[in-house]
């Protein structure tokens, strides 16, 4: 299963992209982080358990402490790479 997520708010220059990794190793889920540029992080995780991704959103609509997520959207994707770390691009 593979899930794209836009997160928006104060969520570049605060260390996102580097909580979002260490959560996904974590979880054991594959995929990236990258910042986009009108200031939103995208967020592309593939993982074979529904509730390990569950708590990976769960987790990024927390982000760290110096972050502010407004708002997050999901949607399932088909993803035919098929991911083998989680990189921050």
């Amino acid at each position: 299963m593979t899930r794209l997520y836009k997160i928006y708010g104060r969520v570049q220059g605060v260390g996102f992209r580097h909580f979002t990794y260490r959560v996904a190793l974590g979880l054991g889920i594959l995929g990236y982080a990258k910042n986009m540029s009108d200031g939103s992080v995208e967020v592309m995780a593939q993982s074979n358990s529904k509730e390990k991704l569950g708590e990976f959103q769960k987790r990024l609509s927390e982000g760290p402490s110096f972050a502010r997520v407004r708002d997050i959207k999901s949607i399932e994707v088909e993803e035919n790479r098929k991911y083998s770390d989680f990189l921050i691009e």
